[in-house]
C-alpha cells in the first residue's frame, strides 16, 4: 500500500509511553482507529530482546532476557491481527541502533517511526527524541538509512515538534521529506510547552504546505469532530490522537464517545483476557479514573492495593473468568486437538532476525 493510501484521511492513536500497549491499541483499534502506534521503545533494550512466537495465546512478545519479574519480561507485545495497522515507534539517536532496533519487529508491523518529539529527559539524555529536532544531520542519516535498508513495503515515519520559529521547522520538514518517508507526524507545540498549553494548527498548515509527502496533525484532538476539524485547517493528511484516547478509546467511535466507565471496564476486559500485565493494568486504569472520578476514594485505595488480576476484577465488579479468555486453549472448539502448552515457542533473538 502506498504512503497516500495508507495515511489520507485516517484518524491514528498516538504513541504514549505506558499507555499504548496492546490492550489500549486493539480497543482503540474495536472503536475505530485506523492506525495505531506501539508507545516508544528504547532501541538498545529492543536490541536485545527475543522475539517469541508464543503458540499459547496467539501472540508475538519480544522478552527482556535481562528481567527479573514477569511485569518487565515483555518489552513490547503485539498480535497478527493489528500487524497492518500497527506502527512501531522507535527512541534511538543513532542510524545503527535504529535499524538493528527495527529489524527485531519488522515483519510484525506496517511501519517505523521515530519519536524526535519527546522533551522527556528519559529519551534526551541519549541524544532520542526532541533533541534530534537541532541534529538535521542525524535524522537524515537515521532516517536514509532506515528506508534504505528495510523492505519497500514497511512505511518509514517520524514524528517532531516546532522549533522555534516557522522557518526553522519548515526546513526540518523538508530535509525529512528528501529521505524518503512514507509520512511525518507534526505535534504542534514547541519542546517547552505543556500540555495544557494550545497547539498551534496553524503552524502545522504551514508545514503541510512546505512538502509533498503526507504529515499526520497532532495537537488538541479531543472529540470525534476534531480528526476531521484538524485535517481541515491544516490540510494534513492524517490526525492523530493522544491525551483524549488515553483517557477514552472510544473517542475513536464516530457514534460518540461512551461514558468513561462503560470504556474502562472494555479497556480492562482486553487486559484480563489477555492476562496483561497487572503493573500495566494498574496505571492504564489511574489514568482513566484520574480523568473522571478519581483515586481518592474508595475505588482508587483499592486498586492500589491490588495484587492480583483478580483482585482488579473484584474492584471494578467484572467476572473472574474473563481472565485468560483469550489463550489459544480456550478459544478452541471441544472436538479439536488440544494446544500445545507454554514453554512451547519459537523464540528468535534479535541477532537472528
Amino acid at each position: 500500500m502506498d504512503a497516500w493510501e495508507f495515511y489520507k484521511g485516517k484518524n491514528i492513536l498516538a504513541p504514549m509511553v505506558r499507555v499504548n500497549t496492546m490492550p489500549t491499541r486493539l480497543l482503540a483499534a474495536e472503536y475505530g482507529a485506523d492506525i495505531v502506534y506501539s508507545e516508544e521503545l528504547i532501541d538498545r533494550k529492543m536490541m536485545k530482546v527475543k522475539r517469541v512466537e508464543n503458540t499459547a495465546w496467539g501472540t508475538v512478545d519480544f522478552i527482556d532476557p535481562d528481567a527479573t519479574n514477569d511485569d518487565t519480561a515483555v518489552v513490547f507485545q503485539t498480535t497478527p491481527e493489528e500487524k497492518n495497522r500497527l506502527v512501531m515507534q522507535l527512541g534511538t539517536g543513532d542510524a545503527t541502533r535504529a535499524l538493528q532496533s527495527a529489524m527485531v519487529a519488522v515483519n510484525d508491523v506496517a511501519a517505523i517511526d521515530i519519536n524526535m518529539g519527546c522533551p522527556l529527559k528519559f529519551s534526551t539524555a541519549s541524544g532520542a527524541g526532541s533533541a534530534l529536532l537541532k541534529k538535521p544531520e542525524t535524522v537524515h542519516d537515521i532516517l536514509t538509512t532506515l528506508r534504505r535498508n528495510l523492505p519497500a513495503e514497511t512505511h518509514v515515519t517520524c514524528k517532531i515538534r516546532l522549533l522555534e520559529t516557522i522557518e526553522q521547522t519548515v526546513e526540518l520538514a523538508r530535509v525529512i521529506e528528501k529521505c524518503g518517508v512514507s509520512a511525518f507526524g507534526v505535534h504542534g507545540r514547541y519542546v517547552g510547552q505543556r500540555p495544557r498549553d494550545a497547539a498551534h494548527w496553524d503552524q502545522i498548515k504551514q508545514v503541510v504546505e512546505s512538502v509533498s509527502c503526507p504529515v499526520i496533525a497532532n495537537g488538541d484532538v479531543f472529540e470525534y469532530s476534531d480528526f476531521e476539524k484538524i485535517r481541515a485547517e491544516t490540510g494534513a493528511a492524517a490526525a492523530m490522537c493522544g491525551r483524549g484516547a488515553m483517557w477514552n478509546q472510544s473517542i475513536f467511535r464516530k457514534e460518540g464517545v461512551i461514558p468513561p466507565r462503560d470504556n474502562l471496564n472494555s479497556l480492562l476486559t482486553k487486559c484480563f483476557e489477555w492476562n496483561h500485565s497487572l503493573k500495566n493494568t494498574k496505571y492504564l486504569t489511574r489514568e482513566i479514573l484520574i480523568k473522571s472520578t478519581g483515586l481518592e476514594n474508595e475505588e482508587g485505595w483499592a486498586l492500589n492495593k491490588s495484587k492480583s488480576l483478580a483482585d482488579v476484577a473484584g474492584v471494578f465488579n467484572i467476572p473472574a473468568n474473563v481472565i485468560g479468555r483469550k489463550r489459544v486453549s480456550n478459544l478452541k472448539r471441544p472436538c479439536e486437538d488440544s494446544v500445545e502448552n507454554d514453554e512451547n515457542v519459537r523464540v528468535k533473538s534479535s541477532s537472528e532476525q
